[in-house]
């Protein structure tokens, strides 16, 4: 990727460019000379540009993560608007250049972000169709688009180019909803599998990832965190420094800078090694603070259950209390989900430069207009001043260390007046990245004497908030009080109809600093729901499948379940199944389905996705291999059913991984995983073969499907063991002491 990408700027002042807008408020020039920050959702011209040579530029608020949005809304362009998918390029994330639409996050990109995109190209072409009519002598409606071109539908030989018939013009468009979208029965593109445009220069090297970008001048950054590592406000953050010894660092090669800041502690130097040296020989003293309750693994359930929360109802039928007192087969049970982190491969990296009239930031974020107002309010300055690139970056599952060490960098570079790069080290990143938060779900209920579901009581309690930029705390510039973010509703209906249901999501401020993951509270929550329900149909001796069939009336989960079960040639079956042995081991088989709601309750649905899974288990050692995963998806229209299947094959991985390995420690001060062997991931030996069913539905609008294919992965895995062994995992993950010991229990 050049670092040289056209900004709006010099878009506008080429010659020959299509700006479709409304009301400008100056004339072009004077706008790109203004260099407009906030561009409106509502106009056309936030989203497409088209110059002389007929080249399209998209703009979306959005960043791609890995996921491959570029390729798929760069399609969605082309389609609308008839152009060869190779004449688009798309820009994201720039807040220069694109217009706000919120963070990049639950699965929301292609199923919301994409929409006013779509509506954009497709009132463009509305226009260019409308402005060719002065060059054909016929009706508008004999009117084709092809290309990038216009002609008569009579004389198709005879063409003028989008560049060509709008050279030197100026445009005035509201995006209102009523410019006709492409049918879907004339797609060429949308529905087809599309290379990805990032893979090449990202196989071949040729990619400019933040880390490897350089500017002229450009000095090398690195800050010292204070011991509390990963805490959240309950710890002094802001007012825990003591005292910093510059004399400590005095003399040292390529030393620019000891930078300091109420609590923020920076050392800028020449080189970076240079920088790695002064921030660990630096002599910074810390009021002491241990006051991190117990996180153990098996005190977490404790911790939880005693935290400070506030109930909210999500969901309560009269009477459920006196229905649970008289539940004639009752079952209570508690599952508890860890702390993990995004422990993203490369540490989190910046380059920022400050100075009177500007400060631009170089950032892997997903946040980029968020972390834009967080920057000013750091700087005490316009967001107008403030400009957030957004550059390809080592990968995250949601919020790691990226805004951190953006803002970071900019402080440094203020202090110094030059360029600064700043990169955090591994235990930082493990350590102070928001962590995706430990949840405790409690569920009560039970079967009635005919062996029907007679009442559900589900509680969750889900700890976190968005995990404030970490420099606003260390400055003071924002007051360190517990926040509380009201994230665990994700899912926590569940789908099935049963006949009376209490939901309550009992709100909380972290404990440690966590903030949103891959799933967010729907992973755990549905970890609950599918494992719960499997225990029900195990209580009432009924195939666990055929069980909940009884409760669901969604018709699109009984037709991905019914493909699924064909795809997988699942068996009824009673679990659980322990005669399945070979070779020592246990075989199982266990089935879960969700259909991911995101966003604030009671929020939207994304895609359905279900698992059959087969396991295979050590009864000497406790160690499970998950042998094969079937997933069966079904996300509506899928633009590009490559990148529909890549990332299912990416969440099946990444999820597996979470339930079998990853959990965070902690001592009395903070955090203590703090490098790859202290957090164990799954390797490439032990990935399970993936079979992936993609449902296609094209008639269908696009669901989100960054997450939906991870949702079910904890509970059809634990489903699978039981069915294996006959014994109930009811905490994650499942490592191999905990399956020896559920495994003592289930033969107690």
């Amino acid at each position: 990727m050049s670092l040289a990408n056209p900004s709006r700027r010099g878009f506008l002042k080429a010659g020959g460019l299509l700006l479709v807008t409304v009301n400008l408020p100056a004339p072009l020039l004077a706008l790109a000379e203004q260099g407009a920050t906030d561009l409106p959702l509502d106009q056309v011209d936030s989203f497409i540009a088209i110059a002389a040579d007929g080249k399209v530029t998209a703009f979306c608020g959005h960043v791609d993560l890995g996921t491959g949005i570029r390729t798929a809304l760069a399609q969605i362009v082309a389609e609308e608007l008839d152009v060869a998918f190779e004449q688009v390029e798309m820009i994201l994330g720039d807040t220069r250049r694109t217009p706000d639409q919120g963070p990049t996050i639950a699965s929301a990109s292609i199923q919301v972000s994409a929409v006013p995109l779509r509506q954009a190209a497709a009132e463009a072409r509305r226009f260019l169709l409308r402005q060719a009519g002065s060059h054909f002598p016929v009706h508008p409606d004999s009117l084709r688009s092809e290309n990038g071109q216009v002609f008569a539908a009579a004389n198709p030989q005879r063409r003028i180019g989008y560049g060509e018939l709008l050279r030197g013009q100026r445009f005035n468009l509201n995006i209102d909803g009523k410019a006709p979208l492409k049918p879907r029965s004339e797609y060429r593109l949308v529905g087809k599998p599309v290379r990805r445009v990032d893979i090449p220069a990202k196989l071949t090297g040729q990619l400019t990832y933040v880390h490897d970008m350089r500017l002229p001048g450009m000095l090398h950054g690195r800050v010292v965190r204070p011991p509390y590592t990963g805490a959240d406000v309950s710890a002094p953050l802001g007012s825990g420094l003591l005292a910093v010894d510059e004399s400590s660092v005095a003399g040292l090669p390529g030393l620019v800078k000891v930078v300091v800041i109420g609590d923020f502690v920076g050392v800028v130097c020449e080189r970076e090694e240079q920088a790695i040296r002064a921030a660990r020989q630096l002599k910074v003293r810390w009021k002491d603070w241990q006051g991190l309750p117990p996180l153990e693994p098996d005190r977490l359930e404790d911790t939880l259950r005693r935290h400070q929360k506030k109930p909210r109802t999500l969901h309560d039928s009269p009477g459920l209390e006196q229905h649970l007192a008289g539940i004639a087969r009752p079952l209570s049970a508690t599952y508890v989900w860890p702390y993990q982190l995004h422990a993203s491969i490369g540490p989190s990296c910046a380059l920022a430069e400050v100075d009177a009239q500007r400060a631009r930031v170089w950032s892997g974020t997903q946040n980029p207009h968020d972390l834009r107002n967080d920057l000013a309010r750091l700087l005490q300055r316009e967001t107008g001043d403030i400009e957030v690139i957004r550059m390809e970056a080592a990968g995250c599952y949601g919020r790691n260390g990226a805004d951190d060490v953006s803002a970071d960098a900019v402080l440094l570079a203020q202090a110094v007046g030059r360029p600064v790069r700043v990169q955090l080290m591994r235990e930082q990143e493990h350590g102070w990245e928001p962590k995706g938060t430990a949840q405790l779900i409690e569920v009560r209920g039970g079967l009635d004497e005919q062996g029907r579901v007679a009442a559900y009581d589900f509680a969750t309690c889900y700890p976190s908030n968005g995990a404030p930029t970490l420099a606003l705390l260390l400055t003071g510039r924002i007051p360190a009080t517990p926040q509380v973010a009201d994230m665990g509703d994700r899912t926590a209906i569940p789908q099935y109809r049963y006949p009376r249901m209490r939901v309550v999501a009992n709100d909380a401020a972290p404990i440690v600093r966590a903030s949103w993951m891959r799933g967010v509270s729907a992973l755990p929550n549905v970890f609950a729901h599918e494992s719960y329900v499997d225990e029900l149909a195990h209580l009432a001796g009924i195939d666990p499948i055929a069980f909940r069939r009884r409760y669901l009336d969604d018709q699109r989960a009984l037709a991905l379940i019914d493909a699924l079960v064909a795809r997988a040639g699942w068996q009824p079956r009673t679990s659980p199944n322990p005669e399945a042995r070979r070779d020592g081991l246990l075989k199982g088989r266990g089935f879960a389905y969700a259909r991911y709601f995101h966003s604030k309750f009671p929020g939207f649905g994304a895609a359905w996705a279900a698992w059959i899974v087969d396991v295979e288990v050590n009864p000497e050692n406790g160690a499970v291999r998950v042998a094969k995963v079937w997933v069966a998806h079904d996300c509506g229209q899928m633009v590009n059913p490559d990148g529909v299947r890549h990332q299912v094959h990416g969440n099946v991985i990444q999820s597996t991984s979470r339930v079998l390995k990853e959990f965070a420690t902690f001592d009395r001060r903070g955090v203590t995983s703090l490098e790859w062997g202290g957090y164990p991931i799954l390797g490439f030996p032990e990935l399970p073969e993936i079979d992936v069913l993609l449902l296609d539905r094209p008639e269908q609008p696009p669901m989100g499907a960054g997450e939906s294919a991870s949702v079910p992965s904890a509970a059809a895995i634990a489903n699978a063991i039981f069915d294996a062994t006959g014994a109930r995992l009811r905490q994650v993950p499942f490592t191999p002491e905990r399956v020896l010991a559920a495994l003592r229990s289930a033969r107690a």
